[in-house]
């Protein structure tokens, strides 16, 4: 596609020396700019390792990725990724770990200490955390650690964000209503050209079908691409879309595209 925001074109990771295991192997990909592309497949199908290479922090042991036609080739402010394991601060507070990055990173240059208070209330405030501005980590539930997350990542005004199973850690309540929040923040109402472009990575199938646009299924050892699929439930999407026939639909179909895989990661 002649629009991709990201692409990767022939890309494979090998980690080792001489009996080196293949993780990704010839993986061809285009995202396009303001699409939420989710990335599912069974344990060990290089999920991760493609973020990571996304993001900057691997580099491929063959072929290319770009975003906006420039070779990615390390980290970038344009690029924020957000980890299962909120990686906060303890010893800061909601506060203080969402102003890290304008304090200590690019995103803060020319900000001034009102206009950096300002972009830290208000992106407190669109995750749902006002009031709670000094708590630190060890007093908040996990929901409440990772909207602190996805609020340090958001006060950045990356371009991209970069999603490594954000919500895999949360109970199946707080994990329902934190895509309902996700899907808000990123703007699901708004034109694709007024959103940021995610790359989501998830073992939840029906978390894949519910935030996306796009599904790109790999199968492993070695990652590969499989197939993807598009999405096609209008948005707003919400509570209705998780009963509908067709949720339940493109959920079993991807199901069946690595059922067979998925059952022998559980032998291994």
């Amino acid at each position: 596609m002649s629009d991709a925001k990201i692409r990767l074109d022939g890309v494979s990771k090998s980690f080792g020396g001489s009996a080196s295991v293949v993780a990704v192997d010839s993986l061809s990909l285009d995202i396009r700019a303001g699409e939420f592309m989710a990335i599912v497949g069974p344990s060990g199908c290089g999920k991760t390792t493609v973020l990571n290479m996304l993001a900057g922090l691997d580099r491929p042991t063959s072929g290319t990725m770009s975003l906006n036609g420039r070779p990615i080739e390390g980290p970038g402010a344009e690029r924020g990724v957000m980890f299962q394991d909120y990686a906060l601060f303890p010893w800061r507070t909601v506060r203080g770990n969402v102003e890290f990055g304008l304090i200590y990173g690019p995103a803060g240059r020319g900000l001034s200490p009102t206009q950096r208070a300002d972009r830290v209330n208000r992106t407190v405030e669109m995750v749902g955390l006002t009031g709670s501005e000094d708590k630190y980590p060890h007093q908040l539930s996990g929901g409440m650690r990772q909207r602190v997350a996805l609020a340090r990542l958001m006060a950045n005004e990356p371009e991209i964000l970069l999603m490594d199973e954000p919500l895999a850690a949360l109970d199946a309540q707080t994990r329902v209503i934190l895509q309902d929040e996700l899907l808000r923040i990123w703007g699901q109402d708004r034109p694709a050209t007024q959103r940021r472009t995610v790359v989501f990575i998830t073992h939840a199938i029906d978390e894949a079908v519910f935030l996306a646009d796009r599904v790109a299924v790999l199968s492993s050892h070695p990652g590969r691409l499989k197939q993807v699929i598009d999405i096609d439930l209008p948005r707003p999407r919400g509570d209705e879309t998780r009963r509908s026939g067709d949720f339940a639909r493109l959920s079993q179909s991807i199901w069946e595209l690595i059922r067979e895989e998925a059952y022998r990661a559980t032998m291994n």
